[in-house]
């Protein structure tokens, strides 16, 4: 039997890319061109469509495997959000879903969750955003198109993340997830595609929301390994 991470995260990857110096990754864009202070964040923006299933597992998921490797006070450089492109607004999180999240003890962290609306105040100074799907992303991007830079499905973004050289980006926490994604985006057509569909559970029995669950939980782990490795992460 595979774990989650195994079924979640493609097993194909390129080269590694390497990032030469964070002085050139930076000035490609005016957004990250500022080097990190000591109060600065790394803003990562999780979107499905109604705000309601995928996007908060990914949202509390991220939020839970970055404690678990660097601890609270250093997770806080990394804020994550969520949001839906068509969301059902002031609603809670679907209890199918949301049950899914019990093997992190996260089941009970979800009962405060209130669902919003992407809007341009949710995107304003965001660094990476994450589409449940390809179709999320592409609806991030008819709305946001300045956005185009740093949006990706989530298992796109892991897929390319695991191709990129992570020894080569800065160990500082927001410098490093600023480098990520600049060197994700380099990457694209580059990498072998693969299936980055992370299936809608809305209106399916509690086994699709097990496993869009599972399939989010492996690309958000993959992801974390490469923003803040075991034991090489200035968090600040």
């Amino acid at each position: 039997m595979t774990s989650l991470v195994e079924r979640a995260v493609p097993q194909q990857r390129a080269q590694p890319v390497h990032v030469p110096d964070r002085a050139g990754v930076q000035a490609r864009g005016p957004r990250h061109a500022r080097r990190p202070g000591p109060d600065d964040r790394f803003r990562v923006l999780v979107v499905c469509t109604g705000n309601i299933c995928g996007s908060p597992a990914g949202e509390l998921l991220m939020r839970h495997l970055l404690v678990g490797r660097l601890g609270g006070r250093a997770a806080g450089r990394v804020e994550v959000s969520s949001a839906g492109v068509r969301a059902v607004v002031g609603h809670g999180m679907h209890p199918l879903s949301r049950a899914q999240l019990a093997p992190w003890g996260l089941d009970s962290r979800a009962d405060g969750f209130v669902a919003r609306q992407l809007d341009d105040a949710v995107v304003d100074g965001v660094d990476l955003v994450l589409g449940a799907n390809v179709r999320h992303r592409s609806a991030v991007l008819e709305r946001h198109p300045q956005l185009l830079d740093r949006t990706f499905a989530l298992r796109e973004f892991a897929r390319l993340s695991a191709a990129v050289d992570a020894a080569s980006l800065p160990a500082d926490l927001v410098g490093r997830g600023r480098a990520l994604v600049e060197a994700a985006r380099a990457l694209r057509g580059t990498v072998p595609p693969a299936d980055d569909t992370v299936p809608d559970p809305m209106g399916e029995p509690e086994q699709a929301h097990r496993d869009a669950v599972g399939l989010i939980f492996g690309a958000m782990h993959g992801i974390v390994d490469v923003l803040a490795p075991r034991q090489r992460v200035a968090a600040g």
